[in-house]
Order: C-alpha cells, then sequence, then structure tokens
C-alpha cells in the first residue's frame, strides 16, 4: 500500500473579477484532478484552527497529522533546521526576508514593492546576506542564507514575545509604518531593518541588479519568530517511513524534524519555474525505495497569490495537473494499492494577496475504493458535498485507515 499526498500550496481562492467573477480552480483545466475527484471523496477541512496564523507552517503540519496548538514554535526555527543552523534551547529564530522597498526618505513611509525582491536568485540573496552579516552580525545575532528571498536570524538569547512581526507577504503594496512592531523587545529588531536599506541600498549587487532592470534587495525583513522545534517522528507516530518533496526550507524542516526523507531536487524554485519533473520523479524513487508515504508540495499556487497573478495562479494548477499528476499516478498503478490526496494547505486569494483560514477542499481517491465524486473539484463542489473535516490534523488519519 502507497500513499502520496499532492499539496498545491495556497491554490484555494474567493471569486476573482479578472477571472469572470470564477476561482482559480474553477477556471483551470485539471483533467487528471477532475477524474480523481470524479471517482473519490471530495470535501472541505479546516486546516488552520481558530486563533492560530494561517501560515504554511501551520497548515502543512496540520495536513501531515501534526497538531499545531500542541507542536508549533515557530515557522523559521523550521527553516532553520533545513539549512542546517545548530539552534540553542536559548536561541530564537526569525525568517529574514531580503525585500524590495520604495525609497521614500523615512523608512516608515516607504512601500513594500515586493517581500522577494524581484524573486531574487540564493547567489545574489547570499551576497547581501553575507553584508548583513558582517555589520549586524557575530555577537548577538547571526544571519544565515537560505534560498532565494528566504534567510534566517538567530537572536541568541533572544525573546519571541516581538508584538506584531508581521509578514511582507501580508503587506504587500502597502505602506510599511504601520506594520513595524511597536514593542520594547523588539526595538533591537526593528532597528537593523530600518538601518539595513541605507546599509544595501547602494550594495554592489544591487547597483547591477538595477542596471539589468531587476528589483533590488534593499531591505530586510524580520518574522516568523520561535524557539527549538521538536516534531514526533513520522514513522513512529504512523507506522510508515515518509518522505517530503519540496523547494522551500519550511516543508523541507518539517521533513527533517519528523525523521522523514527529504530529497534535494536541481531546479526546485518555489515558483511557476520549479522542476515539477524532477519532484515528481524524486517522491517517486522515494515510493521505489522503502518509504510508503510521499509529500509532494508545490509553492507555485501561493506565489501567484501572494504576487497578485491570477492567470499564471491559473497556469499552476494546469502544470501540476499535465506534468506532475500523470507520472505519479502511472507510479502508483504499478502497486497492489494506493490512495492519492489532493488539496491546498490554505487559501491564497488574490484580492488580498494574503493567506486566509477558510476551509479547503480536499480529494481522497482509493485505486480499490471508488466511489462516486464530483464532476470537477472546486471550492464551491467541495462544500456542496457535506463533507466537513473541523480538526485538520485528523484529516491524515481519515486519508490512511478509511
Amino acid at each position: 500500500m502507497k500513499y502520496a499526498i499532492v499539496l498545491y500550496d495556497g491554490m484555494a481562492d474567493y471569486p476573482v473579477d479578472a477571472l469572470g467573477g470564477k476561482t482559480p480552480m474553477e477556471v483551470a483545466d485539471k483533467p487528471v484532478f477532475d477524474s480523481l475527484a470524479k471517482r473519490g471523496e471530495v470535501g472541505l477541512v479546516r486546516t488552520v484552527a481558530a486563533g492560530l496564523k494561517p501560515g504554511s507552517d501551520v497548515a502543512n503540519l496540520s495536513v501531515l497529522g501534526y497538531d499545531p496548538k500542541d507542536c508549533y514554535t515557530g515557522r523559521s526555527p523550521l527553516e532553520a533546521v533545513s539549512i542546517g543552523v545548530e539552534m540553542s534551547d536559548t536561541d530564537v529564530a526569525l525568517r529574514c526576508n531580503v525585500v524590495t522597498l520604495s525609497d521614500e526618505e523615512n523608512y516608515d513611509d516607504k512601500t513594500m514593492v515586493d517581500y522577494s525582491a524581484g524573486d531574487i536568485s540564493s547567489e545574489d540573496a547570499a551576497e547581501i546576506i553575507k553584508t548583513v552579516q558582517e555589520h549586524f552580525g557575530g555577537g548577538e545575532f547571526d544571519f544565515y542564507p537560505g534560498v532565494s528571498y528566504r534567510h534566517c536570524l538567530i537572536h541568541h538569547g533572544g525573546t519571541t514575545e516581538l508584538g506584531n512581526m508581521t509578514p511582507p507577504h501580508d503587506i504587500s503594496g502597502r505602506v510599511v509604518g504601520e506594520y513595524i512592531s511597536t514593542a520594547p523587545t523588539a526595538e533591537k529588531l526593528t532597528k537593523m531593518m530600518r538601518e539595513s536599506y541605507e546599509l544595501l541600498k547602494d550594495h554592489p549587487v544591487n547597483k547591477r541588479r538595477i542596471a539589468e532592470g531587476k528589483r533590488p534587495a534593499n531591505s530586510i525583513w524580520l518574522w516568523g519568530e520561535g524557539r527549538k522545534p521538536g516534531l514526533e517522528n513520522f514513522e513512529k507516530k504512523f507506522g510508515m517511513q515518509g518522505c517530503i518533496v519540496s523547494a522551500v526550507d519550511l516543508l523541507k524542516g518539517i521533513g527533517i524534524c519528523a525523521g522523514m526523507q527529504v530529497p534535494e531536487v536541481e531546479g526546485a524554485t518555489g515558483y511557476i519555474d520549479t522542476n515539477f519533473e524532477g519532484k515528481t520523479q524524486a517522491a517517486i524513487d522515494a515510493l521505489e525505495n522503502g518509504c510508503d508515504f510521499a509529500y509532494l508540495h508545490f509553492e507555485a499556487p501561493d506565489e501567484c497569490g501572494h504576487r497578485n497573478e491570477p492567470e499564471n495562479k491559473v497556469r499552476s494548477i494546469e502544470i501540476i495537473d499535465r506534468r506532475v499528476l500523470p507520472a505519479l499516478i502511472e507510479a502508483l498503478e504499478k502497486y497492489d494499492d494506493y490512495k492519492i490526496m489532493i488539496l491546498p494547505d490554505h487559501p491564497t486569494p488574490i484580492k488580498t494577496k494574503a493567506h486566509a483560514s477558510d476551509p479547503v477542499p480536499y480529494m481522497i481517491y482509493h485505486k480499490k475504493g471508488e466511489i462516486d465524486g464530483v464532476e470537477t473539484i472546486n471550492e464551491n463542489t467541495a462544500a456542496a458535498t457535506g463533507n466537513f473535516v473541523e480538526y485538520g490534523p485528523g484529516l491524515i488519519e481519515r486519508f490512511i485507515k478509511n
């Protein structure tokens, strides 16, 4: 028996004017996904419990069967684990984005132009983080390069009581001042953010990027604070060896903390240009080499939601349907029995460009247990089935055992 989850990060949405008042799931041509939905269980699941922020950390933990209320210590510690940072019990990790801000003189008057600094390459970003470390690091603070715009700050002896450290992807196009924490405990961190603009605006990497028509990484932005994480071993919890295939450090960190295999895939970017075939093959290889459970995570729909790219969000759903699902299902058909579950972790609505807490559609297909499902799966058809899983971490039990 083999199990596969295909996670379309941020796929669920609200009606989009640019798509004729429909959601990307409604517009997308997804024949393979729909064919499974016709023969599988379809419904809604609440992946983000009341009182929790709708981050990919909370939502993916929930889909994997871990209750964030019991085990979640913050987003950045999971990312720190992924990039090999050793944390002590007194360390606090924070996500350090490199971002593009507008050029108003007063930092608080600047606008969040781009939370990803033009989808900066890991190589360019590493040079930026090297400069940040040289200027601010080496004592109380240490900065570590990650992937693209996503990096890590370790605050030695820090606190997680920092007030409102706002995710930059939640404030795209907004003036940043009101989203900067005013908590006294965050003062050193926000001071570094403000000072980083003067440090980076004329950085050689940014001068070159501007000359090439690219956006500069002219500031750091700190958020996602948390302490050293601890997750129950996945194999001990569910009785099977598992793997996570993802381009993003957050998911890799979850996998590492849960004792799962986390293969590296060349060309995996976390956006619509990612190596879809390579990631799919990595999951297939893991299933052929001892794993019974594969979690295949695609960030592209989420990124398109944050960037207000409705056509690309539709396209990302269609690409996964065309370049991922056929090969994965063909590989699964070789086994005597299998189950596949497809769902988003949370909505990332185009209209808000931020995560939302609404329940999301899910689909479970069982090779030996086909049932009557829905003609096409989207937010509305999933709701119409009446199937509703209130406790998100319980969905995987339904997937594995039912």
